[in-house]
């Protein structure tokens, strides 16, 4: 906000756009009535509505501003500088910003290399971006091959895309957890934090006794590319975008997790924390949790505290497996 707040960009007279919003007290003033927000995070979507923002789905409208927070990932990135130079009207503003340990310089290259030409401006560590949008200078071929970049793909097996967790190979942890699956999990499981659906659509495929699985995944852009994954169980799958650590309804026989811990680049133990706990009130009484996690996470005294018995199955230099049964 730091450009709009020095006035060297303008709110346009019309709507805004924000690509990847995040609500933050920086956005505090900005005009809910005219901002536009997307977002496929669900944290971050039930925060933006909470403070009054209006989330749309895609659609094919241009705007005099587009806002821009980049993830981690540069396709992801690239797609969505496309994106915005896609969605704004000429001599329509693009901004963007990330800090310098996230990139930064880098992503202002990539849209300078997009629309010909960039102002910045940098402060504590980070860096705002933008450049006013000229139909001439903007280079189509990049501009489509970035976003042809982002769209799903075969890896193996699954179907999957940039910027969801491990997307361009299967986790090395969800394959050691599903080498120490029991065969004879049975009745409805859930997976909490399911991803691209791996380990559901190896739990339906090796555990004939499971009779449904329901996937609980926050990023929509993974539950999209899970529910393609799991098609062909039919109604055996369900999927559902959720926030885990809120809670998930439901009585359950088992439940599977290779829980996130980390928003952006920060580390966030209380993210598995709450994974455990959410996962031991779903379950009945007698139910297990079977996660994987890295080993240095402080997750067994969670665990001990709301399961009767608690199992390390297998540990390896990187993760551990931990089968436990709720009280």
């Amino acid at each position: 906000m730091l450009p709009i707040e020095e006035g060297r960009v303008s709110w346009p007279d019309g709507p805004a756009l924000f690509l990847r919003a995040r609500y933050g007290h920086a956005l505090g003033d900005a005009p809910r009535g005219r901002l536009v927000c997307e977002q496929t995070f669900k944290p971050a979507v039930d925060t933006l509505k909470r403070a009054g923002f209006t989330l749309r789905d895609d659609d094919q409208d241009t705007y005099g501003l587009t806002l821009v927070l980049p993830q981690r990932q540069r396709d992801e990135n690239r797609a969505l500088l496309a994106r915005a130079v896609a969605a704004t009207n000429t001599g329509g503003i693009v901004l963007a910003a990330a800090s310098n340990a996230e990139g930064a310089k880098t992503l202002e290259g990539d849209l300078r290399l997009l629309t010909g030409q960039v102002d910045t401006l940098s402060k504590n560590k980070c860096r705002a971006f933008w450049s006013r949008i000229d139909p001439a200078k903007v280079d189509r071929d990049v501009l489509e091959a970035w976003i042809a970049a982002d769209e799903p793909r075969d890896i193996g097996g699954y179907v999957s895309r940039p910027g969801v967790f491990s997307w361009d190979r299967i986790d090395a942890g969800s394959r050691l957890l599903i080498e120490h699956l029991p065969h004879d999990l049975k009745g409805r499981v859930a997976d909490l934090g399911a991803g691209i659906g791996y380990l559901a659509k190896e739990v339906l495929t090796l555990c004939p006794g499971v009779t449904h699985i329901d996937l609980y995944e926050a990023e929509h852009r993974a539950l999209d590319m899970a529910r393609q994954n799991l098609a062909a169980f039919g109604d055996k799958a369900s999927g559902y975008w959720a926030d885990v650590t809120r809670g998930i309804q439901g009585e359950y026989d088992a439940t599977i997790s290779n829980p996130p811990f980390h928003i952006d680049r920060a580390d966030r133990h209380e993210l598995g924390q709450a994974f455990i706990k959410s996962a031991a009130a779903a379950l009945k009484r007698g139910g297990a949790l079977l996660m994987v996690a890295n080993r240095h996470l402080p997750y067994e005294e969670t665990l001990k505290d709301a399961f009767k018995t608690v199992t390390v199955l297998t540990e390896t230099g990187a993760y551990k497996v931990f089968w436990a049964v709720k009280k």
